[in-house]
């Protein structure tokens, strides 16, 4: 293991890979490729949010910054006892490698391949790799390939939780006038007006056919989250709102305030089609600016 990255237990016994490299921290753990921590050295607050009251423990999501969520989004689509968001955030992920990179960054791989217990959940054949590069910028890549001998479909996020200073001063740009499926209003279909989004209850919304770059403009903390990605056409916005978090036992009942999620995603109609033998690489990049 290079000297940048040691791997240890973490929380809750869980194994994790602690990047220490010259541009930023993070933390990874391998249940779920999970990034919980990434901070810049000039980010002077965390970029990640992550609940205090976050389940470290086998087989379990962890409430909080980067789950990565595949092979479907949300509850399955005919088999409501399938576990939400798929079982990728709650698999043992493998440590493929790390490695620091010649700009300053350092680079993390992570693998996660088909078994009897997977394919007792989703019946296809498969290869993902997830690379995470930790520097000035988090950048993201998530890759799939179809191994087996028919076409698959599949979704997949990486569920992004953005701590900001207050969520009722913060705005989204990136999303105006983009076609969105409203969750909170019974799946309703809907277009995003021309201003910049700005959150006022519970919102839980799948932005469609959209490439855009999205900023988080955070005025409490002063700083900008920008959120570039590709091979996504789905951005998701996400927040529970008192009401809901109050109902979320791995929340503190004001952690509501504090996080604003920007998922680069593929989901509902902008859902992934391989081939066999076909690959899809989708990536997030976050970087933090100053506002």
């Amino acid at each position: 293991m290079t000297e940048p990255v040691a791997v240890d237990k973490g929380a809750g016994g869980l194994e994790r890979a602690r990047v220490a490299g010259p541009r930023a921290d993070a933390e990874i753990y391998l249940q779920g490729a999970h990034v919980t921590h990434w901070q810049p050295r000039a980010a002077a607050a965390p970029v990640l949010f992550l609940s205090s009251r976050a389940a470290f423990a086998p087989g379990k999501a962890i409430r909080g910054g980067v789950p990565l969520i595949f092979p479907w989004f949300g509850p399955h689509a005919t088999d409501r006892t399938k576990p939400m968001h798929g079982f990728a955030r709650a698999r043992a992920w493998r440590l493929l490698g790390a490695e620091p990179v010649p700009d300053g960054t350092v680079a993390v791989e992570l693998g996660l391949d088909d078994d009897a217990s997977t394919r007792a959940l989703w019946p296809h054949a498969f290869r993902a790799r997830y690379r995470v590069s930790v520097g000035d910028a988090l950048a993201m890549s998530l890759e799939v390939v179809n191994t087996g001998g028919a076409p698959f479909t599949f979704e997949a996020a990486l569920h992004t939780y953005l701590a900001v200073g207050d969520v009722r001063t913060a705005s989204v740009t990136g999303l105006e006038n983009t076609a969105f499926i409203d969750k909170v209003e019974a799946m309703t279909r809907k277009r995003a007006s021309a201003e910049p989004l700005r959150l006022t209850g519970e919102t839980d919304r799948v932005f469609l056919g959209t490439q855009a770059r999205c900023v988080v403009h955070d005025p409490a903390l002063r700083r900008r989250l920008a959120v570039d990605k590709t091979g996504s056409a789905s951005t998701v916005v996400w927040n529970p709102w008192s009401a809901k978090a109050a109902e979320i036992s791995d929340l503190e009942p004001e952690d509501w305030r504090r996080m604003l999620c920007v998922e680069t995603a593929n989901a509902a109609d902008d859902a992934v089609t391989l081939a066999a033998g076909a690959r899809h690489v989708m990536t997030a990049t976050l970087r933090v600016e100053p506002a």
